[in-house]
């Protein structure tokens, strides 16, 4: 597909889009056949009320930019550096601040955190450097058009080429351990990075990339029913895959949650840009695979691995962010489906964010070090940030707030 046709289809797509989902900031262009509840909007605007007040505290707690609070576990809180992968995610939830309240104050908050962050456009340590930049400059584009934030994406997008391997056609992750050529499934959302640069640039090279990467990581990361490993390992000389693994779930072959719902939400996104029926097809296939599974909880607030309640050994966390994850992901969903579908995928996504919104499993006021969601299992095996908060859960919890309400 040639990018300028690309390009029309995605200004398509964008009419349909969602508010929230980081393609428009033009709500006067939405369009839905399927009608939205007027108090399910009322709920989501009352839920981002309340995060608001959490996050006031939150923002006068932590000060300093560069030293961002990454999770909340074992009454303590855990801080990152602008280098590590969850280092933008903190601005990310300013900026779905300021989206809500258009306070003045918030977008300054914002900036600062995201500023705090621009040299890692040129960050080589990690694959995620998508995570980074396009949680806080992205935001910030999107909604302050501010021209400035442009070059600072492309670089960035320059950057995650570096790992793009043509012979494989899927970019490198992990820059440790042995693996020849790992990659997991959570670079899926990396690539939305290179699809808005490419629109932006008129590169087809970073289009061409991206579309790659879904459609190798969608023929090898994933098993008959839908579900997804965690890593695949490929030959540098073959290019094929080499082994295949789980490793924050509770084995090769589960179910890892958060994995899962990286799958859906990530080819969600990748339909937005390239409008392939087989990328929607397989969202939607994740989705079912998910909704379906016997061990999927009354409240839609999955266990850290689906599997996990099959296995006495193993304690039963929840993961707040893998829900908050596949919230988003059902909202977004629900705008490239039929009628009958996009009426179950948001019900199903309201289910989840009121669930998110009870006291099971959303902070008190000045509970938790400030963040919203508890109950967020970071690393299982590595009994690490178990029963948790974690930065990226509130990010994605806030961004299917935002898009909930912009319906």
């Amino acid at each position: 597909m040639s990018l300028k046709l690309n390009k029309t289809l995605l200004s398509l797509s964008i009419i349909a889009s969602l508010t929230a989902c980081g393609t428009t900031q033009n709500a006067d262009t939405q369009t839905a056949s399927v009608s939205w509840p007027a108090d399910n909007v009322a709920f989501c605007h009352a839920a981002l009320d309340n995060a608001t007040e959490q996050l006031d505290d939150f923002r006068k707690a932590y000060t300093n930019p560069k030293k961002i609070p990454t999770s909340f576990s074992e009454g303590k809180v855990h801080y990152t550096t602008p280098m590590g992968w969850t280092s933008g995610f903190v601005a990310g939830n300013f900026w779905y601040i300021y989206e809500h309240t258009k306070d003045q104050s918030w977008l300054e908050t914002a900036k600062k955190w995201t500023h705090a962050l621009e040299e890692q456009q040129f960050n080589r340590k990690t694959h995620d450097i998508g995570f980074i930049m396009n949680s806080t400059f992205g935001n910030g584009l999107r909604l302050t058009g501010n021209q400035s934030y442009e070059p600072i994406l492309e670089n960035s997008a320059r950057t995650l080429m570096e790992r793009y391997n043509p012979d494989i056609g899927a970019t490198f992750s992990w820059s440790w351990g042995t693996w020849e050529f790992p990659v997991i499934i959570d670079n899926m959302m990396n690539l939305e990075l290179l699809f808005n640069a490419s629109i932006e640039s008129g590169d087809q090279r970073y289009y061409d990339a991206a579309v790659s990467h879904a459609s190798v990581t969608m023929e090898h990361h994933f098993r008959d029913d839908h579900s997804s490993y965690h890593l695949v390992n490929y030959s540098r000389e073959t290019g094929l895959p080499k082994s295949k693994q789980t490793f924050q779930g509770i084995a090769d072959d589960s179910s890892w949650a958060r994995g899962q719902s990286w799958g859906a939400y990530g080819y969600t996104m990748v339909y937005r840009y390239t409008q392939d029926e087989k990328f929607l097809n397989h969202a939607k296939n994740i989705v079912e695979y998910l909704l379906n599974h016997k061990n999927m909880p009354e409240d839609l607030i999955p266990y850290f691995d689906y599997d996990a309640p099959d296995d006495a050994n193993i304690t039963d966390y929840r993961d707040s962010s893998a829900a908050s994850l596949l919230a988003s992901a059902l909202l977004e969903l629900a705008d490239y489906v039929d009628d009958n579908e996009a009426k179950k995928y948001r019900q199903v996504a309201m289910r989840i964010l009121r669930s998110l919104a009870s006291s099971d499993y959303l902070a008190a006021k000045g509970e938790n070090g400030h963040f919203l969601l508890k109950q967020a299992t970071g690393n299982y095996p590595k009994d690490l940030d178990l029963n948790a908060s974690l930065n990226y859960g509130d990010y994605y919890y806030l961004e299917a707030l935002n898009r909930c309400k912009s319906l």
